[in-house]
């Protein structure tokens, strides 16, 4: 059994790619950064962190606030998000081979705390922590293995973009990536996670084996 099972949220158990969009949106004309489109999207999947920011124009002094602002608005997004498909079924059997299962993002303990509340899974996640930077989720990795008594090999996160397999390779934690999320299958290859998932059962059958 694995002692400790952590996901990251938007993307992964939330289907909120489209939300961000208009979010971002909204926020374009404040920033200085460019709009983006439905049909852009595709083609942004592939893209890495920086190369995401670089091509939306976003400069590296206004990401705080626009990461700020945009968890707040998400909060008004809540009630009309919906879950990835099949991720929320598949929670009992994940729930079942870990000792502990959490949920670390770059969103609001708030956000998730409504999310899932309104779909009643909540009591399959022990903890809930989020993360302030987009960049930062290693050292938050680290702490979860202090503050529950683990070693980074004895936990596992599943996340959905490239820079999740990226902190979890800086943390030691194995990593699952996930592709119906924010990053594209091809981007998440190429960032080289433990393991790779196209659908919720995979991703359960998957845990209870790992």
């Amino acid at each position: 059994m694995r002692k400790a099972v952590i996901f990251d949220f938007d993307g992964t158990l939330a289907d909120s790619l489209e939300a961000v969009r208009r979010i971002f949106n909204r926020l374009a004309g404040e920033f200085g950064v460019r709009e983006v489109s439905a049909g852009e999207v595709p083609a942004l999947r592939h893209l890495n962190l920086r190369s995401l920011l670089k091509t939306l124009e976003v400069k590296k002094r206004h990401l705080p606030s626009i990461l700020r602002r945009g968890k707040a608005m998400l909060r008004e997004e809540m009630p009309n998000l919906g879950p990835c498909p099949g991720v929320l079924e598949e929670l009992a059997t994940v729930r079942a081979n870990a000792v502990r299962c959490g949920i670390l993002t770059s969103n609001s303990v708030e956000n998730v705390e409504v999310f899932l509340q309104r779909f009643g899974v909540r009591d399959h996640f022990d903890f809930i922590e989020s993360c302030r930077k987009l960049k930062g989720k290693a050292k938050y990795l680290r702490a979860i293995a202090r503050n529950h008594s683990l070693k980074p090999s004895e936990m596992l996160y599943v996340g959905d973009e490239v820079r999740d397999v990226k902190a979890c390779r800086k943390a030691g934690v194995p990593v699952v990536a996930v592709t119906w999320g924010f990053n594209s299958a091809e981007a998440l290859a190429e960032s080289k996670p433990a393991w790779m998932v196209d659908e919720a059962r995979s991703l359960a059958k998957l845990i209870a084996n790992a």
